[in-house]
């Protein structure tokens, strides 16, 4: 063969690789500029097609790169300015490389596309290039923790989309800007939500200027800085404040009345010179967290205002001049936790009395005039330096402070393994190399921090976000919970990887990006609070995949062996056609595995179903109204529900998911075949689906009388005295009962929990929500082995320990449940566990157990409690730890049944004639499926950014 038949089929080669890749040309140059000038990028940074080869943290659309995303993979070097030239960049995430050094080019305001620019944890120096307001798609600017310096571009106020501002940990300095004339400032940014601008050099006033009526804002972090003057009384103007932070500055003068907003949840002014009276905060109703600590207010009694703070959990007032006795109506408070009111003046006695709070944990009131003390053990109470703790060979517990306890996350039932070459062993005890860092919650409302339920709680939260983030993590770690000087709360995490012992790079840089975007919620009942993430560096980085390293073998094999690559190139050629073809039948069927169901046939023929159908879009469009705001009758992590009539008259409940919450089309489908499958009067019917528009809808029978939840805390107006919670209890066993002994194969619900027990017009207990449920159908080994989802609380401890989950786990959520129905509260309140408190609380050589206390009022304690004894210990067992104590639905059914006749009922009667003979009705109530009736309890999904 001649050599210009040779140069043909190389360059016929090299045409066939440029008509397949797919990367702008453009994009492509300035990549490999970015690789020549950085250290340590991603192996598979190699061939000439970076959106075809999948580059380690290149996202493309359309050939035009639109995201690199490379966080905490040990990049080394600087920003270079050629990154302006990436046209189509939407988002820019380089956090926790700590070697990236350097200025922030200006030219960077030449990205005009850009709407998450994330800069964690780097190590950029100088000022922030004034060019950053040419930013006008920004949402997130987040550049948090590098050593920035200089003053605050007040082009910043020209991003009029930007919702999360977060110029925390730098060396900023100089005054806040706000515009004057044509200057912009930071009183522009009426859509922002938050202003993170803690721990800097700031000085100055802070303007009256930045605040006023058309803010959004929800944060305002100014802690840790020099800011110097009065409070403008013009923050009272914004609305939509929740925490404010300003503490830890200079600032002089009383503190404004119109301060007190409404909704503002958290407030930190300690350690600034503030003087005149301590301030009026009634108004602030809805305050959980107050610090007014080391300031100089005028000396005066307790102020009777925080008496009627029924919000309040947390209360810090050290070096505040407070004088006088301390009322023992402060501790009756029924949500406050902690106390701390050191180096005062406070005098006589303390009495705790004999309403307290349950939820308390904690009075210290070190280095007071306290000559006695009046209360029980059931409190952590710290008089040291006090006359009371100063007499005379006083040994009191109270007179010594008590060491912090401390937590670390235990293994998961098994023994450590022994791992060698800096490995750790995981809570699952395998050897692995952990990805590390700290969460940094800087406003938690608990001072337990020794409290094991509390971390299990985040643990197990963490655990089902990342895995609803299908990210390949084993388990995850916390240990070391501790105050920093800003009294951040600081707990280490270790995130362990599935499995291989170790993440690689794309893993890596997707957890660093689903947490700085504040992704993750934290669990609510432990009032954990704003949160940001902080990674050490990762090195024992697993292998990925190589890039176009066939591209250059294939050019080598062409110019060898000539024109036997070009019958080779036509072979692929039609192997990559034919497999396009397959991926891509394979790929619709995955998101419509619909497509081959008769969908003619609406009467319950679509294959797979019992007796559920399938609905038009339009359809449903037509019975909701075109889904009118009218009929939109609650919300949850899922997405909408909808009231719809059929065109019978018959109501129905669409549950209409979001985008960003949407399933899988085989999982979507899968929900739906096992749905279909269970037919009982204590469960709710699913009437049937669709699943076409691009949406995926779930359509119930209509449940009118709310969730058990609402009902005990008062939301539906119906009163549940003990008879009607016992036949309540009686229809959900019996409901769960049918799943586990009838069904076949049997199912486990594994989310029981009272918000998804839902009561019909007759007040019959109807079980729904069945989105977490499993199928048992291996009946020889008993369970199923799967990952822990469900509700902390009501969640099994075995299960969680093990893995294995069986029809006992959910006989465990049941005995929380019964417990909620005596006690009216929910499974876990500011830090106590309902199980707990109930056993310690309960003596049965006592009447009714001696539980009075903690039964809820509405039971009707003025009326006979037949049974109820019986319903506790029933409950205790059903809570047992280990699933062999525990009994079967079916002898719970026979056990409330056997309750029901020992109080003269018949326990197959129905409950009411009809809701309306009972008190308020339903008119005006909270709907069924509003709140977290159809709660997600593993958070949101990371596809919706929410940055807290």
């Amino acid at each position: 063969m001649g050599s210009k038949a040779l140069v043909f089929l190389i360059l016929s080669f090299i045409q066939v690789c440029a008509i397949g890749a797919q990367t702008n040309g453009e994009d492509l140059a300035k990549l490999n500029a970015l690789k020549d000038i950085w250290d340590n990028t991603p192996p598979n940074w190699v061939g000439i097609d970076p959106c075809g080869s999948n580059w380690v943290g290149i996202g493309c659309n359309d050939s035009r790169v639109t995201s690199i995303t490379l966080s905490g993979i040990g990049l080394k070097g600087q920003l270079s300015g050629d990154i302006s030239s990436f046209s189509a960049l939407q988002i820019l995430d380089l956090s926790y490389n700590k070697d990236l050094t350097g200025s922030l080019p200006a030219t960077i305001g030449n990205l005009k596309q850009l709407t998450n620019l994330i800069l964690i944890g780097c190590g950029f120096t100088g000022p922030i290039p004034d060019s950053i307001g040419s930013l006008q798609q920004l949402i997130s600017l987040s550049l948090n923790s590098n050593r920035f310096n200089g003053q605050i571009p007040p082009s910043i106020g020209n991003l009029s989309k930007l919702y999360l501002l977060d110029l925390t940990d730098n060396q900023l300095e100089g005054p806040i800007p706000v515009s004057r004339g044509s200057t912009p400032g930071l009183d522009m940014l009426v859509l922002t939500g938050h202003f993170h601008l803690g721990k800097n050099r700031l000085s100055g006033t802070i303007p009256a200027q930045l605040f006023h009526s058309r803010m959004s804002l929800i944060h305002v972090l100014f802690e840790d800085n020099n800011l110097s003057g009065g409070i403008p009384s013009s923050i009272g103007q914004v609305g939509t404040l929740e925490v404010l932070r300003l503490g830890r500055n200079s600032l002089t003068g009383p503190v404004p009345s119109s301060l007190s907003n409404p909704r503002v949840n958290e407030l930190v002014l300690s350690n600034n010179q503030l003087s005149g009276p301590i301030p009026d905060l009634s108004a602030m109703t809805v305050l959980g967290y107050l610090d007014l600590s080391n300031n100089t207010f005028d000396a005066a009694t307790f102020p009777p205002w925080i008496l009627n703070s029924n919000s309040l959990a947390k209360l810090t007032m050290e070096h505040t001049e407070l004088r006088g006795q301390v009322p023992p109506t402060l501790f009756g408070l029924p949500n406050l936790q902690t106390v701390i009111l050191n180096n005062n003046q406070l005098n006589g006695s303390l009495v705790l009395g004999s309403s307290l709070s349950n939820q308390l944990q904690v009075v210290d009131l070190q280095e007071n005039f306290i000559s006695d003390y009046k209360g029980g053990n059931q409190v952590t109470v710290i008089l040291a330096g006090n006359p009371v703790c100063l007499e005379s060979g006083t040994t009191e517990s109270y007179c010594t402070v008590p060491p912090r306890n401390s937590y670390v996350t235990e293994p998961n039932n098994c023994d450590p393994a022994q791992c060698t070459s800096n490995q750790i062993s995981s809570p699952n005890c395998k050897c692995a190399y952990p990805y590390t860092g700290r969460l940094v919650f800087t406003a938690p409302l608990f001072s337990d921090f020794g409290n094991p339920q509390i971390y299990l709680s985040l643990q197990q939260s963490l655990m089902n976000f990342l895995y609803e983030g299908q990210l390949p993590v084993d388990s995850v770690s916390l240990s070391n919970p501790r105050k920093d000087d800003s009294e951040y709360l600081d707990i280490d995490l270790q995130i362990f990887p599935s499995l291989q012992d170790s993440f690689n790079r794309p893993v890596i840089s997707r957890i660093g990006f689903v947490l700085n975007n504040h992704t993750f919620k934290p669990p609510k009942e432990f009032g954990f609070g704003p949160f940001f993430f902080s990674a050490g560096p990762y090195v024992h980085f697993a292998e990925e995949n190589g890039g176009s390293s066939k591209s250059s073998t294939g050019i080598i094999i062409g110019a060898g062996v000539g024109g036997t690559v070009l019958l080779v190139l036509l072979i692929l050629a039609g192997l990559y056609a034919y497999r396009r073809k397959k991926r891509a039948e394979k790929a619709n069927h995955e998101i419509n595995p619909f497509a081959n169901w008769d969908t003619k046939n609406n009467s319950g023929g679509v294959p797979h179903l019992k007796g559920a159908r399938r609905f038009s879009f339009e359809e449903l469009n037509n019975y909701t109204n075109n889904f009118s705001e009218s009929n939109d009758i609650g919300s949850g992590g899922y997405g909408k529900v909808y009231r719809g009539t059929l065109p019978s008259g018959q109501l129905i409940a669409i549950k209409r998911a979001q985008q960003g919450s949407m399933q899988g089309g085989l999982e979507f489908k899968t929900e739906i075949e096992l749905l279909s499958r269970v037919h009982h009067k204590n469960l709710v019917g699913l009437l049937g689906f669709c699943f076409e528009q691009g949406e995926q809808m779930l359509v119930y029978e209509f449940v009118p009388n709310g969730n058990i939840r609402d009902s005990l805390s008062g939301q539906t107006g119906i009163r549940l005295h003990w008879i009607r919670r016992l036949e309540v209890a009686l229809g959900a066993a019996r409901g769960l009962a049918y799943l586990h002994e009838l069904a076949s194969p049997p199912i486990i619900h594994r989310d029981i929990k009272t918000t998804n027990i839902l009561l019909d017009e007759r007040l019959n207990a109807k079980v729904g929500d069945f989105g977490l449920s499993r199928l048992l159908g291996d009946s020889e080994k008993g369970h199923v082995t799967t990952q822990v989802k469900g509700t902390m609380g009501y969640l099994d401890p075995e299960y969680y320990i093990t893995q294995q989950l069986t029809e006992k786990s959910d006989v465990y959520s049941f005995g929380v449940v019964m417990l909620e129905l005596i006690t009216g509260r929910r499974p876990i309140e500011r830090g106590k566990y309902i199980v707990r408190e109930l056993k310690m609380t309960m003596d049965r050589t006592k009447d009714l157990y001696n539980l009075q206390e903690i039964l809820d009022p509405g039971i009707g304690l003025d009326t006979s409690l037949k049974g109820l004894t019986k319903f506790v210990d029933l409950a205790l067992k059903c809570v047992q730890d280990s699933r062999d104590e525990r009994p079967t639905m079916g002898e719970v059914v026979k056990e409330i049944e056997n309750i029901l006749e020992l109080a003269g009922l018949n326990p197959n009667a129905e409950s009411a004639s009809s809701s309306a003979t009972y008190e308020k009705a339903t008119k005006g109530a909270s709907h069924p499926y509003s709140k977290d009736a159809f709660e997600y309890s593993g958070g949101l999904p990371p596809s919706k950014i929410e940055p807290q």
